[in-house]
């Protein structure tokens, strides 16, 4: 069983805690009531989708033995235009860097979204999810040059 609480700091501005301990400052825009100095609630739904995919992607890349050396989601999301707004589209886009193989990549994406993201499994039926990636290689860094 999941827990979490969250407290009225002012205006429109609270500080949640997970059952865990750890703490987040959600608020509002100044537009709203808000001070601007957190997250808005949706814009957390949206973080933890992609915490819970990108925990998924790299956990099965690993098991794979795929030489991943950095992992990215971007996510873009529609939102109703009646209240409530809740999300209607979802698009994911990952981009994995390191000599990973795509077909690994997305097969690990693929068991992500369709069986292990409990965050993705929560969302489907109301949020359309689609998702795009690629593999980037890794960026060697370059000695700096001798000026001596």
């Amino acid at each position: 069983m999941s827990t979490a609480n969250i407290s009225w700091v002012d205006g429109m501005r609270f500080v949640a805690e997970s059952g865990s301990g750890h703490a987040v400052v959600v608020d509002s825009s100044r537009e709203n009531g808000g001070h601007d100095s957190g997250a808005r609630p949706m814009e957390l739904l949206l973080m933890g989708l992609l915490g819970c995919t990108a925990m998924d992607v790299i956990s099965i890349l690993k098991k794979k033995r795929q030489p991943v050396q950095d992992l990215k989601i971007f996510a873009t999301a529609e939102e109703a235009s009646e209240t409530p707004h809740y999300f209607t589209k979802i698009h994911l886009e990952y981009v994995a860097y390191g000599d990973v193989a795509e077909d690994a990549l997305a097969r690990s994406i693929f068991l992500s979204e369709d069986r292990y993201c409990s965050a993705a499994a929560t969302l489907r039926g109301k949020a359309e999810i689609t998702s795009t990636y690629r593999v980037e290689k890794a960026q060697v860094d370059e000695p700096a040059a001798n000026t001596a």
